[in-house]
């Protein structure tokens, strides 16, 4: 009996070591890829000047002052930053014993990241947050004990994206950029960098996800490692087991391990090039603001799904408004490819630029259309007006799904953001009901319901009774601060 268990253990103990063996030859080898592509990646060293003493000054003269025990201190205190701050200001001094200016400067900060060179005389990919504000930008090569001054050659901090160079270099070792588009769930991807300060650190993992949305800007569409990233990393280069990137990590998530996000490659390509040339970047833009779709909106605009972006306001004289584009329109499609969402709509079109015509498919009360859209420049937003509809009383009238309403007057037009009396105010919300579930406010104003103007209560109850009961849901159109959002509620009782 002693023999078989014995025997047993063995068995275990051999088949885990076989396991082991098998999974071990089966991981891939990168010793050669790092040893090529490691001295194309830097480290990057800033250093930027925080002011606090503008902060203190102002908390000072904001105390009371005379005839208090600190009249001395206020004295002293003026004698020296000046009523307009130190040296100089149109109040205080303009020469004296203070010294030079540069003593109204704050403690320098510094900070570490990474980057990675993309051509033989030195331009560098890094992360925006790495250089931002920065007073002074370092570069130190791998095989090099003394740190080059870089300069920054152009930034997009809206894709957390810039380029800098070092001067005189001609045959700097670099890396080239992949097809993040090819990348699959799964595949062994190796990151390097400067993870606190550790210079050419090197992780190994597999692209965990794709297309990760984590707020960090307007056009997320992170990829998704556990290959191990730490601060310091960021800037540094996302590589696939040829060698060439496919992301530049850029951000992780603090409390958790094994989590990490890079910017993909082929997002990043256009970018740089432009700042390259340009040493600015310009974007495409529709004049719209939009929502996503879930799934009472859909059934109330007749879709068979929630995919695509909802148009809550198109600005007049904008390349939408040019085109026909109108607030309730759905955009399925730009140039063929299909919009899952509002993220996916922002992406497609900023990738495009100024002047560039794109053809836009897009969902109008339940039928299809297509518009050519020659589109603006990304630089600026505004909103679009609702139309006037009026004709009640100012008393509040309770109407159905939990909402008190009442037409705005000329009065309240200005203060609710409006160019005209229109539409609805909602002067109250039933707790617990169906509108407030939906979150509609007291003191937004109802445009339109089921995409048609309203302007009275008998008009929005005889809507939600009709329109309303036959599709189970209500969708309103609401100006909320100046802007326009979609609201829909479900109707499960329209009697």
């Amino acid at each position: 009996m002693i023999h078989i268990v014995k025997s047993s253990v063995l068995a275990v103990v051999t088949l885990i070591a076989l396991s082991a063996s098998a999974l071990a030859s089966s991981l891939p080898e990168v010793t050669a890829l790092v040893e090529q592509a490691g001295p194309a990646v830097v480290n990057i060293s800033t250093t930027k000047t925080i002011n606090n003493q503008g902060k203190l000054r102002d908390f000072f003269q904001q105390m009371p002052r005379k005839g208090t025990p600190f009249d001395d201190f206020f004295d002293q205190f003026d004698r020296f930053f000046g009523p307009q701050g130190p040296h100089g200001g149109p109040q205080g001094p303009q020469n004296g014993p203070q010294g030079p200016r540069d003593r109204e400067r704050g403690p320098k900060q510094r900070s570490l990241g990474s980057g990675f060179i993309i051509s033989r005389d030195g331009y560098i990919v890094t992360n925006n947050h790495v250089i931002d504000q920065a007073d002074e930008v370092k570069v130190l090569l791998r095989d090099s004990d003394k740190p080059l001054s870089a300069k920054v050659v152009g930034r997009d901090p809206e894709m957390d994206l810039a380029l800098i160079k070092i001067d005189g270099q001609k045959d700097l070792p670099y890396l080239e950029f992949g097809d993040s588009g090819a990348l699959k769930v799964g595949e062994w991807v190796v990151a390097i960098g400067n993870p606190f300060g550790l210079q050419n650190t090197v992780t190994m993992g597999i692209v965990s996800a794709k297309g990760r949305i984590i707020g960090a800007g307007p056009f997320d569409n992170f990829i998704q490692t556990d290959a191990s990233i730490n601060p310091g990393n960021s800037g540094g280069p996302l590589l696939d087991l040829d060698g060439r990137v496919i992301g530049i990590n850029t951000a992780i998530v603090a409390s958790g391990q094994g989590i990490g996000f890079a910017i993909p490659s082929n997002m990043a390509k256009d970018i740089i090039g432009q700042l390259r040339e340009n040493k600015s970047v310009k974007r495409g833009w529709l004049g719209v603001t939009i929502q996503n779709i879930d799934e009472n909106t859909a059934k109330a605009l007749d879709m068979k799904d929630t995919k695509g972006a909802l148009l809550t306001s198109v600005i007049p004289g904008d390349p939408a408004d040019k085109a026909g584009l109108k607030t309730g329109d759905v955009i399925t499609a730009v140039n063929g490819e299909s919009v899952e969402d509002t993220n996916a709509l922002l992406r497609k079109v900023a990738a495009l630029r100024p002047g560039e015509k794109a053809e836009l498919t897009y969902l109008r009360k339940g039928s299809t259309s297509k518009a050519t859209v020659s589109l603006g420049e990304r630089d600026s937003k505004s909103v679009a007006q609702g139309e006037m509809q009026n004709g009640e009383d100012d008393t509040a009238r309770e109407a159905l799904l939990g909402l008190s309403l009442r037409p705005v007057n000329a009065q309240e037009a200005k203060a609710l953001g409006l160019d005209k009396a229109q539409g609805l105010l909602v002067a109250g919300v039933e707790q617990g009901s169906a509108a407030e579930d939906a979150d509609v406010r007291p003191g937004d104003v109802i445009v339109e319901i089921n995409q048609s103007p309203v302007g009275s209560v008998d008009a929005f109850t005889k809507a939600v009774k009709e329109d309303g009961r036959k599709k189970g849901v209500v969708m309103l159109l609401v100006k909320r601060q100046g802007q326009n959002l979609f609201r829909t509620i479900p109707v499960t009782d329209a009697k």
